[in-house]
């Protein structure tokens, strides 16, 4: 009862009294400690099947949204008839709100390693009646090969991975790699509004896979990466190729804030939208990047 109520709280109160100690302090370790199993509204009026003890399922269930600042600027910039391509699609947060946004004119291509997820993915795909999705069982990298993918624990299922790790690990698994050009339609290609990165340390491999598509997008094509210095260093990659790779084929770096704390999150989705400001330095940390052809101070 206390949970529903608090829950409900944070939904639709008018004001944040308390809200940040309700979402930090007792929603997020009560849910993630006493998993619940729902299918629940988010914000953009889509439903999904939700296991709270996973981090991102968590926040749908009590926030109704992930990451609320590219949530709001990929509803800014995705109009119908465009194409969303969503490379580490995990349970289908975004590709099922980018199918709501492209319409039926639009197409999402969802690619994702996990065969769990997948099936996950493809559940919310069917709960909400999207017919303009196509997913894929498969993983993204610079050439073709099998690669192992490690889960730490299942209270953060979106951090499947191929980084090295010592320690016991909850799961694991093998999946066949391939360059996003194999895995993409030419039309899905050419079309492509928007991609989405999240891949986990991957993004140096997955980016340098892309080369031969970067001159072959739309000019209004934007990509974002989700870049993880630490990571990538690991498999031997660096934010610094990935960065100059994007800059030799005309792309300037943006960077959008997020945070992951509950409480950030009533902050989030009280405020004004985030803008992605133009970055011009080293990246050092987990940062979310927008690469777009705009030349400007703000990514508009």
């Amino acid at each position: 009862m206390l949970v529903s109520l608090g829950r409900g709280y944070l939904r639709h109160a008018p004001s944040r009294l308390g809200m940040k100690s309700i979402a930090a302090a007792y929603l997020n370790p009560r849910l993630r400690d006493s998993a619940r199993q729902r299918i629940v509204h988010s914000r953009f009026r889509a439903r999904f099947v939700v296991d709270t003890q996973d981090l991102i399922q968590r926040y749908i269930y009590m926030f109704g949204v992930w990451e609320p600042h590219m949530t709001r600027w990929l509803q800014a910039r995705l109009l119908p008839g465009d194409t969303f391509i969503d490379v580490g699609a995990n349970i289908g947060y975004y590709t099922v709100l980018a199918s709501g946004l492209v319409g039926g004119a639009g197409r999402v291509a969802a690619v994702e390693a996990s065969p769990d997820f997948h099936q996950l993915l493809l559940k919310q795909v069917r709960l909400n009646r999207r017919d303009n999705v196509r997913a894929v069982n498969a993983a993204v990298s610079d050439e073709r090969k099998k690669l192992t993918f490690v889960l730490a624990s299942s209270a953060n299922m979106g951090a499947n991975s191929v980084v090295p790790y010592d320690g016991p690990a909850e799961s694991s698994f093998e999946v066949e790699a391939f360059p996003l050009g194999e895995l993409l339609a030419p039309e899905e290609i050419s079309t492509a509004r928007v991609i989405k990165i999240d891949v986990e340390g991957a993004e140096g491999s997955v980016v340098r896979g892309m080369i031969p598509l970067l001159d072959k997008l739309r000019p209004d094509c934007e990509i974002t990466v989700e870049v993880t210095p630490d990571r990538m260093a690991q498999l031997g990659d660096s934010a610094e190729e990935l960065m100059q790779t994007m800059q030799e084929h005309g792309f300037h770096a943006y960077r959008l804030s997020n945070e992951y704390a509950p409480e950030s999150y009533v902050a989030a989705l009280r405020g004004r939208r985030a803008v992605p400001v133009r970055w011009r330095g080293p990246v050092v940390e987990e940062s979310d990047l927008i690469f777009s052809h705009v030349d400007a101070e703000t990514l508009p």
